[in-house]
């Protein structure tokens, strides 16, 4: 077995990634309402924050295109993607904008809400931290629900799936 060890920083960038893409997260897409139209982002930066008041929050690279609008949002909705739910998953990973194909319905505010995904956060926006070359995006949940079935997960570059217990 080959240890790499290192020191983070620009010369090391690939083996930091390669290191945090050890851990395995769960999928998220979050979309908000823009003058735009719908968009939409893939995330796997998502984590409970506190239970009262609920809070959640989510991680948006300050390079993406997409990242202003995000920061900026009023609303949005955390969707957990079901392990059926890669494409989608890989779609919003590449591109927000195209909704076409898809499943989904404005709720009250506008903001896009996916059909059949394993879990669900409707949020607004609580507040917004610098977190390096990304910023920290906390949420508080006004709604939620969940079904039964398996997550979609991400590690070391891949999508996946998960068996066990729901």
């Amino acid at each position: 077995m080959t240890e790499t060890r290192f020191v983070p920083g620009p010369d090391t960038a690939r083996a930091f990634r390669d290191a945090l893409g050890c851990f395995a997260t769960g999928v998220a897409v979050v979309t908000t309402a823009t003058g735009d139209g719908p968009l939409a982002i893939t995330a796997n930066s998502f984590a409970s924050v506190s239970l009262d008041p609920p809070l959640v929050l989510w991680c948006a690279a300050k390079r993406s295109l997409r990242h202003d609008a995000f920061a900026a949002a009023p609303r949005y909705a955390i969707h957990v993607m079901s392990e059926d739910q890669q494409a989608i998953a890989a779609r919003f990973a590449r591109s927000g904008h195209d909704f076409s194909a898809l499943d989904w319905t404005p709720d009250a505010g506008g903001v896009p809400i996916l059909a059949d995904c394993l879990a669900r956060f409707d949020c607004a926006a609580e507040a917004c931290h610098p977190g390096g070359d990304h910023t920290i995006i906390v949420g508080r949940v006004l709604g939620a629900m969940h079904r039964p079935g398996q997550g979609l997960i991400y590690k070391r570059g891949q999508f996946g799936g998960f068996s066990g217990v729901e």
